[in-house]
């Protein structure tokens, strides 16, 4: 397994060589009846020569790209071929040394990263080369399909449907594009049926090919009598697609019957002043509705891309959808990802913000290179346009940001060259080919990025990281938290989080015994961030003892438990202060409409900023997000010694709800004291004040109360089931806690259906108690939580069979008293 252990150096060498693959094989079919024949390769990771027969037929350098080689006049009945790959870490050095002009940083990752230099000038899955959160694989082969297509007249290479709504007519559209390649010398006349039964629609259009590479562009008008369903984000309504068939008959006798989906949604990304406020709004609407954006950021799957079956993609994906996430953001380090994932995203109603893969760097900009990227940008907008799920196009993960805060210490006369080229590749080139491919959504330069006011700025801000425009990624590991003050006001958090270890059980599979602790060279390998598992320890010393157990094993777990709280804490407490934001203005600041933290999933088993551990388990903050991304929510939060509640909410109705407020004492199962507030009005899609109080007010009323021996806990009850999630409110650091006893905690486990049933029974109140079934695959309803009941029942969904005995024997319960 290349992820045990120290691997991923002991086999640096593979990607230091040249591999070449090769094979022999028959057509299967008689060469001398078809007018064309082509060899596609859907995807070569990266740099190849490419033969049949001895023939050299080209060559690729672009990971993202698809090739596609005509060997009519060189295909036998038997034939040799072969892909002659050089290394990608040589090939981007020597890259890198033959541009003599100017230097294009950075030249390395640092080395807490032990990777490889020069990613930017490869055209390669960035973060093979290593990250602050991924091993350095720098892979060579076949990622994609190898096909051998043989076709007379005429072929269709590209498909797309776009939806398009007609206010005027108020109608909606559907825009077909085919790009054909047409191998008859003369044009090619024949007509072209479009069919969607559900819609009463059926259009018969006369088109006529011309000989060679062209394209043709229907507009279907959907039958006003029908009622269309649109797509809508996942929480928001249904994710209807429609059947569609289009056939294509030509004269040239050869018919084309292409079946396919088509979903109709608009998308806005609105950016107009505030009443109130400098600067401009940054959210989007889809289908004429705001919609405040919640999820997280995706990072390859895996560092080998064979491994990512369509199964990892769905289990990871449900796991977002089942935290109440409608969007994810596919950062660009890593790779446009296969077409199941937006297949699986339109299905489950995730958007999809796209970077376009460029990331943490400046890049060069040389004729070669330009022609790359414009063929790597127009393939992957042509393949991916058709999905409703994708929202946005960017063109860059921070690399705004890299020139204006100067991260590569780039000196001010130098600074143009940089710019022009930055201008150069994503605004002359990527933007205007994502402009003249695809109408239908937005198109941003950068993340971060100002939106409207980077264009103005000559599409590098002063600050992209301003508050009042576009949106902002933000790290602070060293203020408390539990602060919401340190968080920005911003209009759109795209990216902010923490790190945490993954679960002991995560870990084993690739560790021996020797490494089992927090400061073992394997720890210290593993971690891909300056100074992180400091960081971790440091954050969680704010409010939590660490641990100090004399049994190595015994005290790695319970480091790991903490940074798992601390991690769900600290992202609860910043997401929350995101989801109060969004109707407010305070000094200009506010508006808040989007909310992606960093990250959702793992590469491979580390410390990382995720909230899925590879293989899919669901760590403490993807049980928290479940709760604080929930459509219905209240939130609190301090102000000078005074108690706020808002209640959020995601409904497209008004609710009349009643708040419940319960205070415990940290030493008892019994409430000290119980408030309900009734007919309190959470308005549709918006965050309210519900209610006021000062702590000292409360605490007064609530006698025998103090900040350190007691907890708030509160949710909102509606009519007919409706309730959100209980939220806690903690009025002191958890270290400083009077009455906190060791609990006796027991769970018994049985059998429900297809679910199992955890009773859990406590003698005293537990915070975090963290449920583990170490390597079954699963997850539980609810984990992490404050237990302030004598019992409580939790359900375990599992991914693959079990029974209640294993699930028994693998259980650990874990809360905070148990950790010393």
């Amino acid at each position: 397994d290349p992820y045990y252990r120290f691997n991923d150096m002991m086999y640096r060498w593979i990607s230091l060589d040249n591999w070449t693959y090769s094979r022999t094989f028959k057509t299967p079919f008689d060469i001398r009846k078809w007018q064309k024949v082509n060899l596609v390769f859907e995807g070569v990771d990266t740099v190849a020569q490419i033969l049949i027969n001895n023939i050299t037929l080209g060559r690729t350098d672009n990971m993202f790209n698809r090739y596609s080689f005509d060997i009519t006049s060189m295909i036998k009945e038997v034939n040799f071929i072969e892909v002659r790959f050089l290394s990608a870490v040589s090939y981007a050095a020597e890259q890198s040394r033959s541009h003599k002009a100017y230097s294009v940083p950075p030249a390395c990752p640092p080395p807490v990263q032990k990777g490889e230099c020069h990613a930017n000038f490869i055209r390669k899955e960035q973060c093979s080369f290593s990250w602050d959160w991924g091993p350095s694989f720098p892979t060579q082969g076949i990622w994609k399909d190898v096909r051998i297509e043989a076709y007379n007249h005429y072929h269709l290479i590209y498909f797309s449907v776009t939806p398009f709504f007609v206010k005027r007519a108020s109608q909606w559209s559907l825009e077909i594009e085919a790009i054909f390649d047409v191998v008859s010398p003369k044009p090619i006349a024949g007509r072209v049926t479009v069919t969607i039964p559900k819609l009463q629609t059926q259009q018969t259009f006369s088109v006529k090919l011309q000989p060679g590479e062209g394209s043709i562009v229907l507009l279907v008008n959907i039958n006003k009598s029908a009622t269309v369903e649109p797509w809508w984000p996942n929480g928001h309504g249904k994710q209807t697609g429609y059947s569609m068939t289009t056939t294509f008959i030509m004269e040239a006798g050869a018919k084309i019957e292409k079946v396919s989906k088509a979903y109709f949604r608009t998308v806005e990304l609105v950016q107009e002043p505030i009443p109130g406020s400098p600067g401009l709004s940054f959210y989007f609407r889809i289908n004429g509705r705001p919609i405040f954006i919640k999820g997280s950021n995706w990072i390859p799957a895996d560092s080998f891309q064979d491994r990512v079956t369509y199964d990892t993609l769905w289990l990871l994906l449900k796991s977002a959808a089942d935290a109440n996430m409608n969007a994810l953001r596919v950062w660009g380090g890593g790779v446009y990802e296969q077409d199941e994932f937006y297949d699986i995203c339109d299905e489950l109603g995730i958007m999809i913000w796209q970077d376009f893969m460029f990331a943490c760097a400046l890049y060069p900009t040389d004729q070669n290179y330009l022609e790359s990227v414009r063929a790597e940008v127009t393939h992957q907008v042509r393949r991916l346009k058709s999905h409703p799920s994708i929202i946005l196009w960017s063109g860059n993960n921070e690399n705004e940001a890299a020139i204006a805060s100067n991260w590569f210490s780039i000196p001010s006369y130098d600074r143009e060259v940089y710019i022009k080229d930055y201008v150069m590749l994503y605004v002359k080139n990527i933007r205007e080919i994502v402009r003249t491919e695809d109408k239908s959504r937005p198109f941003i330069t950068s993340s971060p990025t100002n939106g409207l006011e980077t264009v103005k700025e000559g599409w590098l801000s002063q600050n992209p990281y301003d508050t009042h425009y576009g949106d902002t990624h933000f790290y602070d590991y060293s203020s408390d938290c539990w602060n919401w003050r340190v968080y920005p006001k911003t209009r759109f958090a795209s990216e902010y989080g923490f790190q945490s270890w993954p679960s002991f059980s995560t870990i084993e599979k690739v560790s021996s015994p020797e490494d089992w602790s927090y400061t073992s060279n394997f720890s210290l390998h593993r971690q891909h961030h300056e100074n992180g598992n400091d960081q971790m320890l440091q954050q969680i010393g704010y409010h939590f003892k660490l641990p100090q157990s004399l049994d190595p094993v015994k005290k790695f777990k319970d480091t790991i438990y903490l940074t798992q709280v601390m991690q769900a804490q600290c992202i609860k407490i910043e997401t929350e202060f995101y989801r109060f934001s969004q109707s407010e203005i305070i000094k200009g600041e506010g508006h808040t409409m989007g909310a992606l933290y960093w990250q959702l999933n793992d590469i491979w088993q580390a410390p990382s900023w995720a909230s899925l551990e590879y293989g899919g388990k669901w760590k403490l903050l993807h049980y928290f997000a479940q709760n604080f991304f929930a459509p219905l929510l209240p939130v609190a939060y301090e102000d000078k010694g005074v108690l706020n509640i808002y209640g959020v909410s995601d409904l497209h109705v008004d609710h009349k709800l009643t708040l419940r407020v319960v205070v415990h004492a940290w030493s008892s199962l019994e409430p000290v004291c119980t408030l309900a507030k009734d007919s309190v009005t959470v308005t549709a899609q918006s965050a309210v004040p519900i209610y006021k109080e000062s702590i000292n007010g409360l605490l007064e009323r609530c006698r025998n109360c103090t900040r350190k021996s007691c907890v708030i806990t509160f949710w909102l009850v509606g009519e007919a089931g409706l309730q959100s999630p209980v939220n806690h409110h903690f009025l002191s650091s958890l270290k400083d806690a009077v009455g906190l006893e060791k609990t006796q905690l027991t769970a018994s486990v049985s059998k429900r259906d297809d679910v199992y049933l955890f009773v859990l029974q406590t003698t005293a109140i537990a915070p975090f108690v963290s449920l583990d079934v170490g390597s079954i695959k699963g997850r539980f309803s609810d984990n992490g939580f404050l237990m302030t009941e004598k019992e409580k029942v939790v359900v375990f969904y599992p991914w693959e069979p079990t029974s209640v005995e294993e699930l028994e024997k693998s259980l650990t319960l874990t809360t905070l008293v148990d950790v010393v």
